[in-house]
């Protein structure tokens, strides 16, 4: 059963009070002007990449459309927004028969994004479509954050397996949206049990050193693992002393042990000495995995190790010290009456600094050199130029209230390598730069 195929919801009631006061509020505002079943466009879009960063990974549509779909104000919600007199009558009405019913379409996901790319679009009446900003601007914040994180340590990785392991530093549900993004960008496997319930990602795990601790010597602990889980688990060897847990462990497993997982000191020089040793003990089909406060840069500082695969957790699970990707969802078109034909006009906000935006409805397109390699993002508003028609970026998701763009999540994790396949190589490199793709505004 591929579980992330049901649609299942979040572990509360609804979706409907992942939001900020304000979107009620400004609700209840336009259902007393008129003005809330004007016919309104909001799009998702960033202003720039976190500083170094040359690309941005697109991550938590899946997620969304679940959001969307349990965006529902039952009598329990009504009741507490009543008691805190948030909302008075009118709306609390309004609000009990909510549904979604209008258009989202946006960048499919594991897609690369750039500073201005419409990552999502949302078009309905501003009633319906505002409510949602928050719960859209929160997922989508956070998981492609972390999937950007994890695109560059795979990156780093070089096709070396790489594993989940932030469950323990950061909350319990954000650890099972967290292993769902890093599986996108690249990851394979979690340690978060949940994660791999709800969304069918693999899953893996042995012992910490507790469970060494637990017995009276080191050797006890091995052979109670290895007789539970058999001679092709990881025995974890840095408890004590390295070079002496090498030996007990191919001792109890016996030259077929799966592998042996080091977990601090200098893992360069650690790693070389474990594999010379476990060659030496004929142990030679044994692998290294090495965790330890792992980043991008670390990572790639042991390619030249024999390591065969990563445990990753901390800067995984908060961005790689880049917790948001900081999208924002502005309304940058609107009808001038709730007449269902009403045309759209576009509309932007315009301030001092880097905060304005450009109005309009927004179409996007990914140009290509002769060799097929991405040169350029091109963002417009008008009629999509022949040439880029067939490139276009945004895919419908939202049909009529209808979802209509649930994938199994290994789609997004397959579409997330091909399209980073595309970009310049530079975009891989992990040196500070600008975008590896202008934005052309048209």
């Amino acid at each position: 059963m591929n579980t992330a195929d049901l649609g299942l919801p979040v572990a509360v009631p609804s979706t409907a009070l992942f939001t900020d006061q304000y979107e009620l509020t400004m609700l209840q505002a336009a259902l007393r002007s008129g003005t809330a079943d004007r016919r309104s466009v909001f799009e998702v879009f960033t202003r720039r990449l976190p500083e170094g960063r040359r690309y941005g990974v697109v991550a938590g549509i899946g997620r969304v459309l679940d959001a969307v779909e349990n965006f529902r104000f039952d009598e329990t919600i009504l009741g507490f927004l009543r008691e805190r007199g948030i909302l008075d009558e009118p709306t609390l009405a309004w609000l009990a028969d909510y549904r979604f019913r209008g258009d989202i379409w946006g960048y499919p996901e594991g897609e690369v994004y750039f500073p201005g790319s419409p990552i999502m679009r949302v078009e309905g009446t501003f009633a319906e479509a505002v409510l949602l900003e928050t719960a859209i601007l929160s997922i989508l914040n956070h998981d492609s954050a972390v999937a950007a994180a994890a695109s560059r340590m795979a990156v780093a990785a070089g096709g070396r397996p790489l594993m989940e392991m932030g469950a323990r530093r950061t909350h319990e549900l954000s650890a099972v949206a967290a292993a769902r993004a890093a599986y996108v960008g690249g990851f394979h496997c979690t340690s978060d049990l949940a994660a791999g319930f709800r969304y069918n990602i693999p899953t893996v795990g042995t012992s910490a050193h507790a469970f060494t601790l637990l017995h009276d010597t080191e050797r006890d602990a091995f052979t109670a693992q290895v007789d539970t889980l058999g001679s092709g688990t990881t025995l974890l060897v840095d408890t004590f002393d390295v070079a002496e847990a090498v030996r007990t462990a191919v001792e109890v497993a016996g030259p077929g042990l799966g592998a042996v997982r080091i977990d601090s000191g200098d893992l360069l020089l650690i790693a070389h000495r474990v594999r010379q040793q476990l060659d030496e003990l004929g142990a030679t089909k044994t692998r290294i995995v090495v965790t330890s406060d792992l980043d991008e840069y670390a990572i790639a500082s042991l390619a030249a190790a024999p390591v065969d695969s990563y445990g990753v957790g901390t800067q995984l699970v908060t961005g790689s010290g880049h917790p948001t990707c900081s999208m924002v969802y502005k309304l940058v078109a609107r009808a001038d009456s709730d007449e269902p034909g009403a045309p759209l006009r576009p509309v932007a906000k315009r301030s001092m600094g880097a905060k304005s935006s450009i109005g309009g409805r927004k179409w996007a397109a990914r140009r290509l050199d002769e060799h097929g390699v991405a040169e350029a993002e091109v963002v417009g508003t008008g009629p999509v130029p022949a040439e880029l028609d067939d490139l276009q970026l945004q895919v419908p998701l939202v049909s009529g209230g209808t979802v209509v763009a649930r994938e199994p999540l290994d789609a997004a994790r397959d579409r997330h390598i091909a399209a980073r396949g595309r970009l310049p190589l530079s975009a891989t490199q992990l040196s500070r730069g600008e975008p590896v793709l202008p934005t052309e505004f048209v």
